[in-house]
């Protein structure tokens, strides 16, 4: 294989491969993180404070305000 052309990690020796590795690792548990049930809690919040602004659940005020209305064709006579 031509060195030039490998991948950056392909030419590490396997020490630094493995002090890649756990850098990341560090990096992913200082993460903070919160329980499942307060995460939910707080989709259901913003959900339930955005529901007047979706407009799957309200629809648009008007056909030209849908951005997803069939476009009208042009045709030449």
């Amino acid at each position: 294989m031509d060195r030039r052309n490998a991948h950056p990690r392909l030419l590490m020796s396997s020490q630094q491969q493995l002090r890649v590795l756990v850098d990341q690792l560090q990096r992913e548990a200082n993460i903070e993180r919160m329980n499942t049930s307060e995460a939910i809690n707080q989709l259901k919040r913003y959900i339930t404070e955005h529901e007047a602004e979706d407009y799957l659940l309200v629809g648009f005020s008007s056909q030209k305000a849908n951005p997803f209305r069939e476009k009208s064709s042009c045709t030449v006579l």
